[in-house]
């Protein structure tokens, strides 16, 4: 079983556990009883350990085909997690196993946003991420329900994210968390994600 313990966020919402990974390297593969051991950690953007772990999450990620393929910029790591720490609308979460020292195997980043259409919150999961040997292991669906449990406790009428829609493994994942794709009148067909770089 997975271990998750929903936290109403507040003040000290994000206090460190002890024992965090020393790195993501060398993580062994999913066996039955890592996967039991699977725990999930509110993020302190300001500690050390918890910003290692995100930013060695978020560069795995981002050299995934389904992350462009391509490393982080050090630039961009040496300052994400500051930025993220003055932002009060950004929650993050690390998936850890112990076999038997802490290692971080999946993250979630979030955003919360405002719904004009219902005028409340919600949040955005902006990244997910699983450790390729942890995937199929429901790290993923732990990420997404402590996500899950923050958009409750801040009362957040949804939940919204974007995928790849060649990213099948994803979808199947999203689907089963009963994510569906975003509509107004069927007619008028699906909202399609669009960017333009600044």
């Amino acid at each position: 079983m997975i271990a998750r313990t929903p936290r109403k966020p507040g003040p000290g919402f994000f206090e460190s556990e002890s024992g965090m990974s020393d790195s993501t390297n060398s993580i062994p593969p999913a066996t039955p009883a890592a996967i039991r051991a699977v725990r999930i950690h509110a993020v302190d953007y300001r500690a050390a350990q918890d910003a290692a772990d995100v930013c060695a999450m978020l560069d795995l990620y981002a050299r995934d085909p389904m992350g462009g393929g391509e490393a982080l910029d050090t630039d961009v790591l040496g300052r994400l997690c500051g930025d993220l720490a003055a932002r009060a609308d950004a929650f993050s979460f690390l998936a850890y196993v112990d076999t038997p020292h802490s290692l971080a195997v999946g993250l979630i980043n979030c955003f919360e946003g405002y719904s004009t259409f219902k005028a409340r919150p919600l949040l955005n999961i902006h990244d997910i991420v699983v450790h390729p040997d942890y995937r199929g292991a429901g790290v993923g669906q732990a990420l997404l329900g402590a996500a899950h449990d923050v958009a409750r406790a801040r009362g957040c009428c949804k939940l919204t994210l974007e995928v790849l829609s060649g990213n099948a493994v994803a979808m199947r994942s999203y689907v089963r968390f009963e994510f569906a794709n975003y509509q107004l009148d069927p007619a008028a067909g699906q909202a399609v994600l669009m960017q333009k770089w600044l």
